[in-house]
């Protein structure tokens, strides 16, 4: 695994429709800018390979930095992919679509569900919002959430941007009725 850059983010919400939010609404997210493996290779048929060379490195290096970062107990969760121009979008799939990935932020918080993803082929400086999900029970709605991202210089041409993204809390004052199959989307 080549890293070029790690960024951190914290996230603290204080207010939220006109009201405190007490304690604020936390949400830290880790990134890791890295060399895409596959990279001047043309089409690889089998990612395989590299897939076991990078992902379980890269899952303990942003889990460990995004559970440093929260600094308290999860309660949502998400990753994203961002694969410079010069990728294939399934080189960022591929990264973080695999157990040896994932796991190390599921053991790492108690977690035991999908982890929500976003993943695309874009330059340096996209913004991408990473969804977020509870990270036991995908079906409580408070927890249903993103949050926005953006490194201006990454992913270069050649670089696959990855983050996880960790939230203390489900959305600031979240008010609608818990999910049910006769309730509306």
């Amino acid at each position: 695994m080549n890293i070029r850059k790690s960024v951190v983010i914290i996230e603290e919400i204080h207010a939220e429709g006109g009201r405190e939010v007490a304690p604020a609404a936390r949400v830290a997210i880790a990134v890791a800018v890295i060399a895409n493996p596959w990279a001047g290779q043309g089409f690889v048929e089998d990612l395989g390979p590299g897939i076991a060379a990078v992902a379980p490195e890269l899952g303990t290096f942003l889990a460990t930095r995004v559970v440093d970062a929260l600094g308290e107990p999860a309660e949502a969760y998400g990753k994203a992919a961002i694969v410079g121009q010069n990728g294939d979008l399934e080189h960022g799939s591929g990264l973080i679509h695999t157990l040896a990935f994932g796991n190390r932020l599921r053991e790492r918080t108690d977690a035991t569900t999908l982890l929500p993803a976003v993943e695309k082929r874009a330059g340096a400086g996209a913004t991408f919002d990473i969804p977020l999900k509870h990270i036991t029970d995908a079906t409580i709605r408070s927890h249903h959430q993103s949050v926005e991202v953006r490194v201006a210089d990454a992913p270069g041409p050649d670089e696959i941007l990855v983050a996880l993204a960790l939230a203390a809390q489900g959305r600031p004052h979240a008010r609608l009725a818990a999910f049910s199959p006769t309730s509306e989307a």
